[in-house]
């Protein structure tokens, strides 16, 4: 049987990194047990991937499915768990009374006070053809 090259894939799927990604995958599905598609003749499973590809024997979606679901770190439930949702907002505003503070009563508790700089002379100042 004639090998399998890129550029027969790269007619299914025009990007060559979504090849490799979508590849790797489907070799990822075939070492944990997936059924072949195509005879093995001795090949290892990222080329039987790529053949399997070319031949158009899997399904591109279900291969783009399971490689976001693969790339997922964390899954988000739709509708979090009611106990969670109490605890969570009993917490923010917590968070938020000890976090407001006043900063006139943290410097007055300090014993801290606040003075302006006096005005220092700019550029403006300065006649053209003066000098100091």
């Amino acid at each position: 049987m004639a090998r399998v090259t890129v550029e027969d894939c790269v007619i299914k799927i025009p990007n060559r990194f979504e090849l490799v990604m979508l590849a790797a995958q489907r070799a990822r599905d075939i070492s944990t047990g997936s059924p072949l598609t195509v005879d093995r003749d001795n090949d290892k499973n990222p080329v039987i991937a790529l053949r399997e590809i070319a031949d158009e024997t899997v399904s591109l979606d279900t291969l783009r499915n399971s490689l976001v679901q693969g790339l997922q770190k964390h899954v988000e439930n739709d509708q979090p768990e009611d106990d969670n949702l109490e605890d969570s907002l009993a917490a923010a505003d917590m968070a938020l009374d000890v976090g407001e503070a006043n900063l006139d009563e943290e410097v007055a508790e300090d014993g801290l006070t606040v003075e302006e700089e006096p005005e220092m002379a700019g550029f403006e100042d300065i006649a053209p053809g003066e000098e100091n």
